[in-house]
């Protein structure tokens, strides 16, 4: 007998909004993006998540945050 296990991740988009500054590749707005992320387990919702995710207009590139302590 075997015990097939069925997970998933499920993201949807929540919202958009133009983030202060511009992309450091090239120089392009940057947009910040609202999603919900939703883990499931055999069509069973287990865990929600909202991330926000930074992206570029222009060069459609994954931005990261780093924030410095002083």
């Amino acid at each position: 007998m075997r015990l097939v296990c069925l997970c998933a991740k499920e993201e949807t988009e929540l919202g958009r909004q133009q983030a202060p500054g511009s992309c450091p590749y090239c120089g392009g707005k940057v947009q910040m993006i609202d999603v919900e992320g939703k883990w499931m387990f055999c069509f069973i919702p287990l865990c929600f998540n909202i991330k926000r995710k930074y992206l570029c207009s222009s060069c459609d590139r994954r931005l990261v945050l780093y924030h410095q302590k002083i």
